[in-house]
């Protein structure tokens, strides 16, 4: 078993309310999710809370998109931390954060995936997952801060 975490950062020029707002409900994520064009036929549930603790996003689509679960587990002014499941195409847990800090008139955002992985999957993600995953953050923040600017 390995450890891995990834994250990437980025500067919005929007408040850190705004920005948490796209962030602490799963509804507003269509607007900014890199995943979201993976499958035009996407199965999305919510359920829970509207936002914040205990608001719960399933989705389900074709092999890209995969399926899965996320709750909101813990939003404060200046972090959102999300217990993330994957249950297709392959199994894993892992918590995604994102913290926000206040600088210069706008939000500095870091959005960091922690998790364990097998052997296996540890030298796969090195060599793979790792790199698409970090693409895949960068064009979420720029999709973030295009949201909460516009």
């Amino acid at each position: 078993m390995a450890d891995f975490e990834m994250s990437r950062s980025a500067h919005v020029d929007a408040d850190p309310a705004t920005v948490k707002a796209l962030i602490d409900d799963f509804r507003q994520w269509p607007q900014w999710s890199p995943w979201e064009g993976a499958d035009p036929d996407l199965r999305r549930t919510y359920s829970g809370t509207q936002s914040g603790v205990g608001s719960v996003y399933e989705w389900s689509g074709n092999k890209q998109a995969g399926e899965g679960r996320m709750e909101i587990v813990r939003s404060t002014p200046d972090a959102v931390v999300v217990d993330l499941r994957f249950l297709k195409p392959f199994k894993a847990t892992n918590v995604t954060r994102f913290d926000l800090v206040a600088r210069d008139g706008g939000t500095d955002v870091t959005w960091t995936m922690t998790g364990t992985r097998s052997a296996i999957m540890g030298l796969a993600g090195r060599l793979f997952f790792d790199k698409a995953i970090g693409k895949d953050f960068d064009k979420g923040l720029a999709a973030l801060k295009a949201a909460a600017e516009g």
